[in-house]
């Protein structure tokens, strides 16, 4: 672990040209705050200080540094504004990488729980780290490191398995060595029928035309309960069963007929534990426009969608 964490920080100064500056002896000084930072991300002690004072004094280390490197610059306003932008870089990468990342929800197969264009935080630490949790696709290692299980029912973010850089968000339905079936437009999992009872119609605008479903809360056998879709009699609501293999979970969309998820095992396929990059957590912006189109967003923002838990259960 700490060789992996050492690799990656001299990974993030080496490609900063500002640290063009420093010498050897202060890189390794400024290396040691990042892992500092890191550790105290990852690390699971309750007693430990609070972030602000890790950040506060890391910035004070780094600005020093800074200074005795360049000491013609020290009562200079632009050696204090770079040093602070460089840092700044510095833990915008790390939190990233390490806590949460946002993402731009592309498609319908989340409906009704999330919507197109909507924008979501995804906690990076929720299940441990892997490859694809660094920036700029560098592997530093093989695996997950600080592991933790997914839960059933989770809303998660993956890498797509037949091209690695692409991100799929969907629910986790199934985790290793369950057996998944679909008979009927009905959800079973290890021969239990999932109970689902109708709740409404859902109504939405999609590419132009109106889109219209029957909704269902869904309750998994953990006592996890969603909302889902059903649109009608599709090939998808009747299946083969689905063996998930050991390290791998079964995703669908709540958007059951609309959505490429594992039932499809030549496209999407049972998901390697490796592929986990996070859990979505809540919605932090909505808009039914391009996000470009700012004058718009005076009527194409979501309001009521901004800040919504949307890995809550129906009960809580």
């Amino acid at each position: 672990m700490k060789k992996n964490l050492s690799n990656y920080n001299k990974f993030i100064t080496k490609k900063l040209f500002l640290f063009k500056n420093f010498n050897n002896s202060q890189l390794i000084k400024i290396r040691k705050k990042i892992s500092i930072i890191i550790s105290y991300l990852t690390s699971s002690k309750k007693n430990k200080l609070p972030i602000k004072d890790v950040l506060k004094k890391s910035q004070k280390t780094f600005d020093e540094n800074h200074n005795q490197s360049n000491p013609n610059k020290q009562n200079s306003p632009n050696g204090g504004f770079f040093s602070t932008l460089i840092f700044a870089v510095i833990c915008a990468g790390i939190i990233r990488s390490f806590l949460f990342e946002p993402f731009h929800i592309p498609s319908g197969s989340m409906k009704p729980n999330l919507l197109i264009g909507d924008y979501v935080f995804v906690k990076k630490y929720a299940y441990g780290y892997s490859k694809y949790s660094l920036p700029f696709g560098f592997n530093f290692f093989s695996g997950r490191i600080f592991n933790k299980t997914p839960k059933r029912g989770d809303i998660i973010v993956f890498r797509y398995p037949a091209n690695p850089s692409i991100n799929y968000i969907k629910r986790l339905i199934g985790l290793p060595n369950d057996r998944i079936q679909v008979r009927s437009g009905k959800l079973y999992i290890n021969e239990q029928l999932i109970n689902k009872n109708f709740d409404s119609q859902f109504n939405d605008l999609q590419d132009g035309q109106i889109f219209n479903a029957d909704q269902f809360i869904e309750t998994l056998p953990n006592g996890k309960k969603f909302l889902t879709l059903d649109t009608g009699t599709t090939a998808q609501d009747n299946t083969g069963i689905f063996e998930v293999p050991a390290g791998h979970y079964f995703v669908m969309g709540d958007n059951r007929d609309n959505s490429q998820d594992s039932r499809f095992i030549d496209q999407v396929g049972y998901i390697p534990e490796e592929n986990l990059v996070g859990k979505a957590t809540i919605i932090f912006f909505s808009n039914k426009q391009p996000f470009w189109k700012f004058w718009l967003w005076h009527k194409s923002i979501r309001f009521e969608r901004i800040f919504k838990n949307i890995n809550n259960d129906l009960n809580e």
